[in-house]
């Protein structure tokens, strides 16, 4: 399933054109909604700045993801909607967002500069 979202990853893909239209006011809200910002510190979203996790504010300009994943906005919602999948031994948890909710949330986070 990796190599199923690494593919649709690829820059110009319909997936990428979908997650670029991404609602990111609405990602936003869902950062704090699923309590984000409890492990992340993430400019904008409302809640306990937590420090276990890496800091989200340069997202957006970040060559890779979680380490080693390339950052486009498919692997990003990816990774958000099942960490553990995408990366096996992550810390992150599945937190049960879904693909529409992963969608909007990478758009707010890929505008992070």
């Amino acid at each position: 399933m990796l190599t199923l979202a690494a593919a649709t990853a690829a820059h110009g893909s319909p997936a990428d054109k979908l997650l670029q239209d991404g609602n990111f006011l609405r990602g936003q809200r869902l950062l704090a909604q699923y309590q984000c910002a409890a492990c992340h510190r993430i400019p904008g979203v409302e809640g306990r700045q937590g420090g276990d996790g890496p800091a989200l504010a340069a997202t957006g300009r970040a060559a890779y993801i979680a380490g080693h994943l390339p950052n486009t906005p498919a692997m990003l919602a990816r990774f958000i909607e099942d960490p553990p999948l995408v990366k096996p031994g992550t810390a992150m948890p599945a937190l049960g967002v879904t693909a529409d909710d992963a969608r909007d949330m990478a758009a707010y986070l890929g505008r992070l500069r």
